[in-house]
């Protein structure tokens, strides 16, 4: 678990430092996205993935690594958004989006944690492609309780899901890494 842990902070650190070199490069422009906008760009990004898991042929030349950090920063802004509300101009500084950012990785992380003690880390026998296939069913029931204006009966809300898309994603980075590096 203690391998876990450091690994984890390993992809979020790629992650948060794409993130602030983009708040540099475009400020917070990503505020006035709704998150049904949110939610249609992570789903492009999974749905890429899948596509260049199932093909051999890559016309573009990004591989899942870039698609899985999108997954992240953005599942990060959605939960910003959740909090924050839309706004018609953005309106963070860098200064006050790390905070932000490293409260929703701080939380997320934690969930990790607490949900992998539970699993005994079930995750590390996963194919990376199963792990695409539950951000896409992750990304369906998002996108259904946002048809239902964020109601639901029974089920866990849209923040619970991008917390899972993000601890999804970072186990795929892990995971590609480990299939890179051979560790």
């Amino acid at each position: 678990m203690q391998h876990t842990s450091k690994q984890y902070d390993s992809v979020i650190k790629i992650c948060r430092d794409l993130f602030l070199k983009k708040m540099k490069d475009y400020g917070s422009a990503w505020r006035i996205l709704r998150l049904p906008s949110l939610t249609d760009q992570i789903f492009i990004k999974a749905q890429r993935i899948r596509s260049l898991q199932e093909n051999t042929v890559r016309k573009v030349d990004e591989g899942e690594r870039a698609e899985f950090i999108g997954i992240i920063n953005y599942s990060i802004m959605a939960l910003i958004q959740l909090e924050k509300g839309i706004v018609d101009q953005p309106d963070l500084s860098l200064e006050e989006s790390i905070p932000l950012y490293d409260k929703y990785v701080s939380e997320t992380k934690a969930l990790m944690e607490n949900k992998n003690h539970d699993y005994g880390e079930a995750w590390r026998d996963m194919r990376v492609s199963s792990l695409t296939d539950l951000i896409l069913q992750k990304l369906l029931r998002v996108k259904q309780i946002e048809d239902n204006e964020g109601k639901t009966l029974v089920s866990e809300g849209i923040d619970a899901n991008y917390q899972d898309m993000i601890n999804y994603a970072v186990f795929a980075m892990i995971h590609l890494q480990e299939n890179f590096t051979g560790e």
